[in-house]
């Protein structure tokens, strides 16, 4: 355990700035790669070990990263996930897309793959949450940009609510990039 000594000596001196890559341990890995390659659009990168092919390494559509998943064959025989059930662990990731409409195209496309478990207005993002083949938990999510962020937007963060894409759209337009001046430079 880190003493509270140790995390003040520290504070304001790391230099993280984002999350480079998740890698998640799958029990079929050619099931895990063809959901996260057809459904959100990944794409695998050749960057395997040679003598190690129980791996797969994806770059999302759009990324500029060498890699934004990994994904690691632990085999069929492998249990779910105890995590925030009877044990620690990762709750799940989130994944940004660009645009509202690229959010209810991510939306159709998980329906239609039996994934998504639900959607969420939490006033500064527009968030939709689904499950991998191995009940995996992710988001995927819209950021309103900062130039568009109002006090209703910003108190709506402490509740979460119904997320009503198309009234969202009309609010903020369907190809409005989203996070810009939050996660993308503005």
């Amino acid at each position: 355990m880190v003493e509270r000594s140790t995390i003040s000596r520290y504070r304001g001196r790391m230099g993280i700035h984002r999350l480079n890559h998740a890698v998640l341990f799958v029990g079929d890995l050619a099931r895990s790669v063809a959901f996260y390659r057809d459904v959100l659009g990944f794409r695998p990168v050749p960057m395997t070990p040679d003598n190690f092919a129980g791996a797969v390494f994806l770059q999302a559509p759009g990324s500029t990263n060498d890699h934004d998943l990994g994904l690691f064959e632990v085999g069929g025989n492998a249990g779910p996930s105890g995590a925030g059930r009877g044990t620690v662990g990762l709750y799940h990731l989130a994944w940004e897309v660009d645009t509202l409409d690229e959010l209810s195209a991510t939306a159709a496309r998980l329906a239609e793959a039996g994934a998504l478990s639900g959607s969420s207005d939490h006033g500064t993002t527009k968030s939709l949450y689904a499950h991998d083949p191995d009940g995996l938990e992710f988001e995927v999510v819209w950021l309103v940009p900062a130039d568009q962020l109002d006090d209703a937007a910003l108190a709506a963060r402490k509740r979460i609510g119904r997320l009503d894409l198309d009234r969202e759209k009309q609010r903020y337009g369907g190809q409005t990039r989203g996070g810009v001046g939050i996660s993308v430079p503005a």
